[in-house]
């Protein structure tokens, strides 16, 4: 059986890792090691678990859906020795994780900060993409989305929730009128987030009533950082989510636009592959998530509250 472990935990590696030689670096063995082991899996299953070409390993279908069997196996192991140890073992190992990118730079990186100080064994490796990673081709142990959820492969966990705001610059409005409706922005020069999939402007006004502009696009951008600075600049006026704008907001920066109206909301999730064992490490990174993040009031609102009563 702890060969047989062995070659799991070995073939997982492989996977997450990309290459032979890099499992082998993480591993602390010769590349040779790490390549008998997988023909000797292989060999042992009669299936071919990984197609290799000179360029890259991609796992067969029978190699997909024997990676979740392993993950899951291991999992389990690593549940069984932390109770029979009388304690709940130590956190390690490497996380993977797949995060936005302007939401990953600005708030996992003091998050992951904190987290290692607590847990020095764990190593990070995290993928920034605005995209939607398939966590369980490419072996991520977790993801943050910000987005409506229907891959019913992954369990999710509510993190915080996001709300967008309308914001610009007070030298933008030096010269200008500022606007009491949804509608007067679209006189104005709009900055637009390119990677949304409804490029309309959601709202509900002050007595409840839903409602929705299609702002003429100035500047359009895939990535709100580059929208949050141009509107600082007075290039225009921005509809994105107060955890990108929030700093500049409460420095006076940028200022916010008809406060009476409510704008686009989502919920920030925790996502992961649904099995009946987690590691450890993912476990309490989850948990400590949780709580690092507000589910109700994250603390960029609190931060804004405070600054615009101030």
């Amino acid at each position: 059986m702890a060969d047989k472990l062995v070659e799991m935990e070995t073939f997982v590696r492989v996977v997450e890792a990309g290459s032979i030689s890099a499992a082998a670096e993480q591993l602390a063995v010769a590349k040779s090691v790490v390549s008998k082991r997988l023909s000797d899996l292989e060999a042992r299953l009669e299936v071919q678990l990984l197609a290799r070409t000179t360029r890259r390993l991609n796992l067969t279908d029978s190699g997909r859906a024997f990676l979740e069997q392993c993950k899951s196996i291991l999992s389990a192991v690593d549940v069984a020795e932390s109770v029979a140890s009388g304690s709940r073992g130590q956190v390690q190992g490497r996380l993977r994780i797949a995060s936005p990118l302007t939401f990953g730079l600005m708030h996992l990186n003091p998050a992951i900060r904190e987290f290692i100080k607590l847990h020095p064994l764990v190593r990070v490796d995290i993928d920034f993409s605005d995209s939607q990673i398939d966590l369980v081709h490419g072996g991520y142990d977790l993801a943050l989305r910000i987005a409506d959820l229907a891959d019913s492969r992954l369990a999710a966990r509510p993190l915080t929730q996001i709300r967008h705001a309308v914001a610009a610059s007070p030298e933008y409005f030096r010269n200008r009128a500022l606007p009491s409706t949804p509608k007067e922005l679209l006189e104005l020069d709009c900055l637009r987030y390119s990677g949304a999939r409804d490029s309309k402007w959601l709202y509900t006004d002050p007595s409840g009533k839903k409602g929705a502009i299609d702002p003429a696009t100035f500047i359009s951008a895939n990535n709100g950082a580059f929208l949050r600075d141009m509107a600082i600049a007075g290039s225009g006026i921005i509809n994105q989510p107060t955890f990108i704008s929030y700093q500049a907001i409460c420095s006076g920066e940028l200022m916010l636009l008809l406060e009476d109206y409510k704008w686009r909301e989502f919920t920030a999730y925790i996502v992961y592959p649904k099995t009946n064992y987690l590691p450890l490490r993912v476990r309490t990174f989850i948990e400590f998530l949780a709580r690092y993040f507000d589910r109700d009031l994250p603390y960029w609102e609190r931060e804004i509250a405070s600054a615009t009563k101030s």
